[in-house]
């Protein structure tokens, strides 16, 4: 994308408007080439800011482009350093929210195309739909009639692919990072109505990162939170949560077989792995140790009703798991 430059981008700027004929100009220049250096990306950011007119084509193209740079031009291809990730965080937010929605769908974007990129990052979007729930507003509010303390299936859906795409297909279990933020977001609606999409996603991937915690090989992240709620939300309280019991026991029912024991060579090569990730993201993964789980676990003083859920299937269902886990289990277990 070297004739950036030779394109009138300073009119463009002046005049604080991104055209139909401004989007296919710069899309011409930019897949003659394929190449944005930081340069370009600075102007392609500034010309996001600067003007506030801009033609429905624009966000694809700036997302694309700028994931182009991130990613597959900047050293090491491929993947994503922590300081091009805070540099990316720094452009699209402030004070740690981003400020548009197009600026979130970057964070996605990036984190969906990098074959790994640093949990802190994967941590920061989830942060935004927890802003959203917990505020009520923010950009991924913007035009929605929800209040502070609830979470919509759609919201839940996009913690889904955040997820996901930070996982990247591969067999990475969730992290401490994107956990904590996962169980500060139940805290939040723990008062309200039980969300049966919440319920589903949080139980798996909170029991996801108790089994690996307790030494287990996980699957796939898509195989491990796909979506099997299906609750009638129009029941009363008492048989919601009844039903979420229900629900939670019958979708964790091939837990035992999606997760397996990892022999001393798997255990050896996954801690490889995680080495050479913090190598190449220049971050460390922080583990999500059984004494961080017991703690958040109730930590408001009672269970949540996704908590309830969590223990309930447990209880009855009996995985081995570590014995930190499992004696807080049984403890909060009675005490619900």
């Amino acid at each position: 994308m070297g004739g950036l430059r030779s394109l009138p981008v300073n009119d463009i700027l002046k005049r604080q408007t991104i055209g139909f004929d401004d989007v296919l100009l710069l899309k011409r220049v930019f897949y003659e080439d394929g190449i944005v250096s930081s340069d370009e990306a600075d102007l392609l950011f500034s010309m996001n800011e600067a003007c506030s007119v801009q033609h429905a084509d624009w966000p694809d193209f700036f997302v694309e482009a700028i994931t182009d740079y991130l990613v597959f031009q900047e050293q090491p291809r491929g993947y994503l350093t922590a300081a091009n990730a805070n540099w990316l965080v720094d452009r699209v937010s402030l004070d740690g929210k981003v400020r548009s929605k197009v600026g979130f769908d970057l964070i996605l974007s990036v984190l969906d195309k990098a074959r790994w990129a640093p949990a802190s990052l994967s941590k920061f979007a989830l942060s935004q739909v927890k802003h959203a729930v917990v505020t009520g507003k923010g950009p991924l509010r913007q035009g929605k009639h929800l209040a502070p303390g609830k979470i919509s299936e759609g919201e839940v859906e996009l913690l889904r692919r955040i997820l996901y795409a930070f996982g990247g297909g591969r067999n990475v279990a969730v992290t401490r990072d994107e956990a904590d933020v996962l169980f500060d977001i139940d805290e939040t609606v723990a008062g309200s109505l039980p969300n049966a999409a919440w319920t589903d996603l949080f139980v798996k991937a909170v029991a996801n990162v108790m089994m690996s915690a307790s030494g287990y090989s996980v699957p796939s992240r898509e195989e491990a939170l796909k979506q099997e709620a299906d609750v009638d939300a129009d029941s009363d309280q008492a048989s919601l949560l009844s039903s979420l019991l229900s629900m939670v026991q019958s979708n964790l029912s091939s837990m035992q077989t999606a997760y397996h024991d990892q022999s001393i060579e798997e255990r050896a090569l996954a801690r490889l792995e995680h080495q050479r990730i913090e190598i190449i993201t220049h971050e460390e993964i922080a583990d999500a140790d059984p004494s961080w789980l017991v703690g958040r676990l109730g930590r408001g003083g009672r269970l949540s009703p996704s908590e309830r859920a969590l223990i309930a299937y447990l209880n009855h269902e009996g995985p081995k798991i570590h014995p930190t886990i499992t004696e807080a289990v049984c403890r909060l277990g009675q005490a619900a």
